[in-house]
């Protein structure tokens, strides 16, 4: 394991022009079961609120996602955005640059914090700085294994960055897998009119209860997830989140940056041939996913930028080199569940021969068999 601070210029607004250092580490597989995978890069990205390395370097049992990938011999990468994880977090450490309503989560640390106005009253990334941050790791990574390839692989909010990197420099990347991708088909296409960055605060709050709120909703069986892992989660996003941990209750909170997204929908999608072309697309999701998969009821399901769909977004990729495998006994948070080494197995199989499923629907079940659907 070797952690590497990547050199970036940053067009966060916050920070813009400053050279930063993105966080990523890199488990690479010595002794390689598979030799066709030996030294091959992957690289993995995080969502909207869970850090790279609690998502996919969970340290506990059978969870270590890239470690699994690396034991099979690839060389794998993990990098936090700015904003996320390890890598910095312009404004965020100030507790002021949080909305009134979570201003009064921070009880009882930071000791003697009273309510304050924001110093920075701004939202802080942006789809453009996302991707110049991605494709600085990317290159970094061709650089260092002599590669002209990257297979991309991305949990839920990290479609934003990795589908519309695809989609920008198709010749950098190798495959794209992604699970519980979130895709707004109707969402906007072009940046904001008003000038960058736009009003708001550069950061939210997650509790813990939040996170095991959320999960709850997506469980309908007592084998969906293994007692207290809930707990083991939560520790993991917490042993990355060095500011957060300090502030309010004892379990900490967890600092979820804000952003300003464009340019991934079903009409940016469907203008290139690139996705499911050069790019072959593998899409996993659960079935019991109300996060990737906005129900009809719900209140948001009439704003266009709140209004997510999986399957729209297999439908809008090229039809030639694509499939999408619906997971029984799933939720939003497949890579902590009963499911996951079966998750595991599901990219093996992509990235060792990206047509040993086909193209086309299937349905995996809770042993491991896949069908078609």
């Amino acid at each position: 394991m070797t952690d590497h601070l990547v050199p970036h210029t940053s067009r966060v607004p916050a920070n813009t022009g400053e050279t930063v250092h993105l966080f990523v580490r890199e488990r690479n597989g010595t002794y390689p079961l598979f030799p066709w995978a030996a030294g091959k890069p992957v690289l993995m990205l995080h969502g909207r609120g869970v850090p790279v390395l609690a998502g996919f370097d969970l340290q506990y049992k059978t969870y270590g996602w890239a470690e699994a990938l690396a034991e099979a011999g690839f060389d794998v990468f993990m990098m936090d955005l700015q904003g996320s994880g390890l890598s910095p977090r312009p404004k965020m450490d100030d507790p002021c640059n949080l909305s009134k309503k979570d201003q009064k989560l921070l009880v009882p640390r930071p000791p003697g914090f009273t309510p304050c106005d924001p110093n920075y009253p701004y939202q802080l990334n942006n789809s453009d700085s996302d991707l110049a941050e991605l494709h600085t790791v990317v290159k970094y990574i061709k650089k260092k294994c002599g590669v002209q390839q990257v297979a991309l692989v991305g949990w839920s909010a990290a479609a934003f960055t990795m589908g519309q990197y695809a989609l920008k420099w198709p010749a950098n990347v190798e495959s794209m897998f992604l699970l519980a991708p979130i895709f707004p088909p109707e969402a906007t296409s072009t940046a904001p009119s008003h000038p960058l960055p736009l009003p708001g605060v550069p950061m939210s709050l997650m509790t813990r209860a939040n996170l095991e709120n959320a999960w709850n909703g997506e469980l309908h069986s007592p084998d969906q997830r293994e007692p207290g892992m809930v707990d083991v989660v939560w520790k993991a996003i917490m042993d990355s989140e060095p500011v957060g941990s300090t502030w309010g209750p004892p379990e900490g909170l967890n600092r979820v940056r804000s952003f300003v997204r464009w340019g991934w929908n079903r009409t940016t999608v469907a203008q290139s041939n690139d996705l499911g072309g050069i790019v072959p697309v593998m899409i996993v999701y659960g079935e019991h996913d109300t996060t990737a998969n906005t129900p009809t009821s719900a209140p948001t399901s009439s704003d266009p930028e709140l209004n997510f769909s999986v399957t729209e977004l297999y439908d809008a990729i090229g039809p030639k080199n694509k499939l999408i495998v619906k997971v029984r006994g799933a939720g939003h948070e497949m890579p902590w569940e009963h499911q996951h080494q079966n998750l595991h197995n599901l990219l093996l199989q992509w990235l060792s021969d990206r047509k040993v499923l086909g193209t086309g629907r299937f349905v995996m079940n809770e042993n491991g068999m896949i069908s078609p659907a």
